[in-house]
Formats: structure tokens, sequence, C-alpha cells
């Protein structure tokens, strides 16, 4: 119903009064931090300039146009007519795709302009192609000079043991004659001051500033998130020139180092794949990143507050921002600084070629050199990558493109994103790694020309992984890979997300609604596939029932799949088999959501937690035990972040479903833990346990298992299932009740369970907020779950709005 306003032209303006005295100053620019996308800008009827760029930044120079009272308009054409019009005159051969999937119900051709490609449709989104002014505008005037950009980044100077910082700063000087002068650099905390004479010329130019950090000092580094702190020093820096004002720029200087390890394993072809970060080798654990609204205005801070303080609490200290969005607003970044959360900053092109005329290399050029200017500064971005997916799209032929035809597109893509991107990248901050791709073979990749055979390859870095046609919870499906950078199952959002944005007759799975919603080919009937493994799918003459326990059910498949996988990730992270593993990153797609549908994510539109997240907090915490079978055998893994070994006891607990009561418990002291390592700590043959614990079959028995240490160091409790739950033997239904009782900020919900329950879901609705815990397995009669508010509410309210829901209650 709103495809029309994509496809109309639409015009901005505006009176405005000059907010000073205009003759007074030598230079007025008139400057767009975002234009989205297409647009012609004009003040008092003049024509200032043309706009082609979402991502870049635009100054037009208005001094000699500039009056008392001026009409400023930007006339928009719709960037679905315009992508359509520069594929039409690429006429040398076609760049594809041309069109997305028709499940996807989107517009064509959106290779052909630098626009975020999932506004006109994505397998998780709408096709909303935007158009407007994005991002703040504003009009500068200034004498003799102005900073234009800004950045900090640092270095370790390991044959000197010693931190230093490079600051460059890029300046307009409107003098005809050099401007001399001084700079002084001042970081109080870290007894530092050093003062630079420097000589600016006219036009645009750049000043970059070594200072080296007092020796005396003690210097604390950023570190990730469960990695130690996340420091960062006040800094003063004072531009003081013979003529023009003085400039006085704060900001925060932060110490870490990254590399990027690729190289030879003993016992193992390839090369290794993983992050060292303040000379650390660190386990990237997390997801991906895609745009929070379809509607960039309504991102605000509290919305990517939200967003990342769920994900740092879920245990995770890395994302993705995934190639085919934008590239965050600053308050992003500075989150992620705050929060120790290590971004991999794709640049914005996705599942695509690309064209490589002039014009389009010029935008791009722009646009990069503008982003890593903007960026560079912040800690939390460890890793450039050129592109997603679209090494992988010319190897595996996605597009179909005659053998003859294949050196063309090589050539544009190595034109793009290593004659330029990469080039400029390397020029403009040498403190980070870049890649061209993901998934890519890295230096193989490069080695080959920079489009390797297969860039899934598990003996070289990243790869993505999905499958939706395996049973999930078999680990053997898994590729023991360097790192998985993409991998995951999707799954729907809560019945109150969706009842948002629905009505009544949309309530069933297979209404009109749910199709539309559903981007993804036969996404529907692949999670009941998946759900059908393992669960029995829902029966319920009540229609409105069946789709709400149809909804919890693919929530659980998708917790448990994620679970599956992820733990077979982290367990494989110090081992070599069969020539593979070494894995050491695990960042599953995706983080959120982009509107209320199905998809991939672990927490909803709004920022709700779906039984994913809350699975993330454990099977990504500092401490995890990990059991997997191989050939009869229950192996348990004892994996870590920690920086240091710790000696713990392992408790393994054995319930049959019918009773509440252990049949059989188990505590292995003196287990060593090593620090950030997965080591094995327990193998038992299934048939011994089976028989220590007398009555238990497979089908009649599950396993629960945590760590215990001093001084509290507790892991998460895991479990692990004998056989599937739908061929569960002695499980019946549980009687749950919760009270709801306040204390300060935070509600306790003191839970009871006549059974043992499996999948206990509390959910209060649209309350705002999450709970400490959930979806988990109640195998004792009490259970206490903190819920954190994101609003005021109240116990009554909760206890109004809370439903329980555990497997059995299902029919």
């Amino acid at each position: 119903m709103y495809r029309w306003i994509s496809l109309d032209n639409w015009t901005y303006s505006r009176t405005f009064k000059s907010p000073f005295d205009i003759r007074k100053w030598q230079k007025v620019n008139l400057v767009f931090e975002g234009v989205d996308t297409v647009a012609q800008i004009l003040i008092n009827n003049i024509t200032l300039g043309r706009t082609d760029n979402m991502f870049n930044r635009y100054s037009f120079d208005i001094t000699s146009v500039i009056q008392e009272v001026n009409f400023v308009e930007v006339h928009f054409l719709s960037a679905v007519s315009y992508a359509a019009e520069q594929s039409r005159c690429h006429k040398a051969y076609s760049v594809p795709p041309a069109c997305p999937p028709p499940v996807q119900k989107g517009e064509c051709h959106v290779n052909f302009i630098r626009k975020e490609q999932c506004s006109f449709s994505w397998d998780w989104g709408p096709s909303f192609p935007t158009q407007g002014i994005w991002k703040d505008v504003r009009i500068e005037a200034y004498n003799h000079y102005h900073l234009i950009y800004f950045s900090v980044t640092s270095l370790f100077v390991k044959s000197v043991q010693q931190w230093s910082l490079e600051i460059e700063s890029i300046f307009d000087v409107v003098a005809s004659k050099p401007l001399t002068g001084l700079v002084t650099v001042n970081i109080p905390k870290l007894q530092t001051q050093q003062t630079f004479s420097v000589k600016l010329q006219p036009g645009e130019g750049s000043v970059v500033l070594l200072v080296n950090i007092n020796k005396s000092s003690a210097v604390e580094a950023w570190w990730p998130n469960g990695h130690g702190k996340q420091t960062g020093y006040n800094m003063t820096t004072t531009f003081i020139m013979e003529r023009g004002h003085q400039i006085e720029k704060f900001s925060k200087a932060y110490f870490r180092t990254v590399e990027l390890v690729q190289e030879p394993i003993p016992g193992s072809p390839g090369l290794s794949f993983y992050f060292r970060i303040n000379g650390r080798p660190i386990f990237i654990k997390g997801s991906n990143w895609i745009p929070a609204d379809s509607f960039q205005d309504r991102v605000t801070y509290d919305t990517l507050w939200l967003l990342l303080k769920s994900a740092a609490d879920a245990n995770m200290n890395a994302l993705r921002v995934w190639g085919g969005g934008v590239y965050e607003q600053d308050e992003f970044y500075d989150i992620c600084d705050e929060l120790g959360m290590m971004i991999w900053q794709d640049f914005m092109f996705a599942c695509a070629l690309y064209p490589t005329d002039q014009n389009y290399l010029e935008s791009v050029r722009a646009e990069v050199s503008h982003q890593v200017r903007r960026l560079k500064s912040h800690p939390s971005i460890i890793l450039w990558s050129g592109n997603n997916e679209n090494e992988a799209a010319i190897a595996s032929n996605w597009f179909s493109i005659p053998y003859a035809d294949r050196e063309t597109y090589i050539k544009d893509y190595v034109m793009l994103y290593v004659k330029n991107i990469q080039e400029i990248v390397l020029a403009e901050d040498k403190s980070r790694p870049f890649i061209a791709s993901s998934p890519t073979n890295g230096l193989e990749s490069i080695k080959e020309g920079w489009i390797s055979q297969n860039p899934y390859d598990t003996h070289y870095g990243d790869t993505h992984f999905y499958d939706y046609s395996s049973d999930c919870w078999n680990w053997t499906v898994y590729p023991k890979t360097r790192f998985a950078s993409e991998y995951g199952f999707q799954s729907w959002p809560s019945f109150s997300t969706i009842e948002k944005v629905s009505s009544v007759e949309d309530w069933s799975y297979t209404s009109h609604f749910s199709l539309h919603r559903q981007h993804h080919e036969d996404g529907n009937d692949q999670m009941l596939q998946l759900v059908g493994h393992h669960f029995k799918l829902p029966q319920s003459t009540d229609p409105i029932k069946k789709f709400k326990d149809t909804i919890y059910l693919t929530q659980v498949m998708q917790a448990q799949c994620v679970k599956t996988e992820t733990e077979f990730y982290r367990f494989s992270q110090s081992e070599i088999v069969k020539g593979e593993g070494h894995t050491m990153g695990a960042l599953y797609w995706q983080l959120n959501d982009i509107w209320q549908a199905p998809s991939w994510a672990s927490l909803e539109y709004g920022g709700k937690w779906k039984l994913l997240h809350y699975f993330a907090q454990n099977f990504f915490a500092p401490l995890l035990p990990v059991a997997y079978e191989d050939k009869g055998v229950l192996y348990i893994y004892g994996v870590s972040d920690i920086h240091v070994d710790h000696k713990l006891t392992l408790r393994v607990v054995v319930h049959t479903w019918s009773s509440l009561e252990p049949v059989c418990t188990l505590a292995k002291d003196d287990v060593t833990v090593k620090a950030q390592s997965a080591v094995p700590i327990y193998k038992e043959s299934i048939n011994d346990l089976l028989e220590r614990c007398r009555n238990c079959t497979r089908k009649s028995c599950v396993v629960t298992f945590w760590l215990v240490g001093e001084s509290g160091l507790q892991s998460p409790r895991n479990h692990h299932f004998l056989s599937s739950p739908k061929d569960a033997v002695g499980l019946e239904k549980a009687q749950l009740s919760a009270s709801v009782s306040q204390r300060d900020d935070i509600y306790t919900f003191a839970l009871q369970t006549t059974a043992i329950a499996p999948f206990v879901s509390l959910d209060v609705g649209s309350i705002k907020g999450r709970f400490s815990d959930n979806g988990f397995l109640m195998t004792e009669k009490k259970k206490v779950v903190v819920f954190y508010p994101w609003e005021p509410t109240s116990a009554e309210e909760l206890e109004k709005s809370l439903t329980l829901t555990s497997l059995l209650d299902v029919a």
C-alpha cells in the first residue's frame, strides 16, 4: 500500500534567516552529514550540487550565495527509478542480480545505487526505499582555517615497550598563504603533554602528530567485554595558529592493539584465523548486526543502548556490522567502546556484483575515506571487511555467469575492493587489519587472485554456514571451521510483538499475514520441519492457541539449534581433528530485527529477548561445560575464557523424566579447566551411564551438569538430551506457578513446579524488560528468576501479564 511513496520524487524545502552576519566570514559552507540518496540541492534558486551516495558527507560552499533570508531546497529522485536508470545505462554487460527473489517483495537493481542495500528488501526485511535527509544539516562559517576531521589511534612500539598515539587532523585553510602555529596535546592522567609547531598549506590538507606516552605512567589498555576494563583517557588537543580562532578539541584516547593472525597450525593444512587483542588471543563470541529500523531517524540512542547492552548482557564480546545495512551512527560505536563490544565492520556491499565505472568508483572512494576518517578512533572496531559474500558469489557462481565472462567480473571485483577500497583503508588507517570479503580464505584468497576456489574452506579464513534440512541437534553436520562468522536458524517473534501489527484473522501460521511477513523462501515450512525432528507439532483445535504454541516451539527449536552449533564451535577451539579445528570465533546470524517478522534474530523488534538470547547468555558464558555424544560415548569439555587455570568440581546429575528426585549424581573433583581453552574433562559410555543410574533408558532420562569452584565461581547449568523430547517416556504435564515480589528496582518471580518441566518460558507480554533466565529445564521444585524492567511497572501488572509455558503445555 505504501509502495507509491518510493516511486515518487519528493522535495524538501524551507526558508531560514542567516544566524550571523554573513559579511564577517571568509567562508560559509552548507554541510549535509547524510542525504538519502539522489538529490539536487539549491539555495536561493542556485544549484549547489548533486548527491548520489547515502554514506557520504556533502559540503557545499555557499559564501557567495547566502543572504539575510534564504530558501533552501532538496529535490529528491526516486531511488527505485534512479537504480533502474543506472542499470539501463550500463550497456556493456549486466551486473547481477537484477531483482530480489519474489518472496522478498522487493525492488530491483539496488547494486546500482549507493544506498542501504536492504532498503529494497531482504530475506528478513521489508522494502521501504526511503528518501530524505537522514542525518544532521548545518551551516559552518569560518575565517582562516577550520578543522574537518580529527582522529586518534594508538600503537604499541614493541622495541621500546612504549605506547604512542597518532593524531590526525584534516583542515580547510581559507588563507592564500600557509598558516603556522602550535598544537598542544595534553593527557593529564598519563602525565603526557607535547607541543608541536605546524604549518598548514592553503586548501584541504592533513597534519599527523605522533605523541609518545610518558613511560613512567602505567597505561591501562582497552579490553573486550569479559577480558578486562574499557579504560579511556581524557585528552585535550589545542590548536593556536597565527591567525584565526584557537580550536580546543576534547576527545578520549584508548590504548589497544589488534592483530588478525593467519599462520600455519601443526597437524592441520591451511592457516589459522583469529584475533589477538593487546597480545592475547581472544575467542570471538557474538552475533551479526543489521539496521535497527527501516527508518533510520527512529533509531535513537536509547534504541541502540538497549540492543547493545542486551548483547553485552548475553556475554557477547563482538558484533559484525553487516554489509547490507548502514555504517552505524557515532553513538553506536561510542556505546561499543564503553561496553567492550568489538566490531567487525563491513563496507556496505552485499550479496551482489557491483559496477566499476568512473563515477561509481569516485563516489565509493569518497564514501570509504569519509567513513574511515569518521570511525577509525574507535577501539571497538577491530577489522575492516570489504563486502558480504561477494567473493563467494563469484566463486560459487550464484548468478550463473558464463565461464567466458568470468574474468570481467573478477576484474571488477579486484578493481572495487582491492584497488580502491583496500588502497584507501590502508592509506587512511594502519591500526587495524583489512580483509576483502566474508566468507574468505584470507591470505589464501589473496594468493589465488582474491577469488579463492572455495571461500567456505574450513582450513582458511571464516565461513558462513546454513542448513535447514539436517537435524540441527547433530553436531557432526557443522563445519569445524577456523571462524564461524554467520550461521543460524529462524524463529517467530513473540505473540505480543506480532499483535501490535496484526489483527485476529492474521493469527495463524498459514494466514496471508504469516506468509507476507516471511521473506525467506519456504521459511515457515523449514521451521516446522526443524521443530518436527524433536518435538510434537501443535494440534490444538483453538486456532489462536495453535498459533501461540507454534511460535513457542519455533523459539525453542531456534534456541536449541544455535546452542548446539555454538557449543560445537566453542569446544573446537583447542583441538585439531582430521586436520580441522582451532575455531576462534562464533558470530551467529543475527542479533536484531528491522521489523516484526519471522527471522534469524535473537532480539525482537523493540528489543524483547527471544529464548535464543537467553540461551546465548549461557552458551557464551565465560565458563561452560559442553557435552556431546560420539559413537555412544558422552564427552564433556570444560570451556573457559578466563585468563587463569581453575581447579573445579564437575557435577553430573541424571533425572528420570517422571521425578524431580535425581536418580543418580556424580561429583568429579579437581577438574582442571585451562585458561582460554576447551579441554575434555569427562567421558563415559552411554551404556555405562544407564547402567550406573539404574532405572534409566535413553528415553526415560536426561542429564544435567555444571562446574563449581572456589569463591562462588560457577558455570550455568547445561543439559544433554539422551533422546528427542517427543520420544520422552515418563514426562508428565507440570503445573507451574509463580509469585511476584518487588525488591528495589527489580522483581523476583518465585517459581514452583509439580514435575520436571522442559523449556520453561516466562512471558510478560509487552511489558518492557528481561528475565535473568528463561527457557530453562526445570528439574527442581523451586526456582527464583529475576525480572529487570526497562520501564516502570508493578508486581501486580507483571503477575497479571505473566504466561508460563513449558513443553507439555503445547497440545
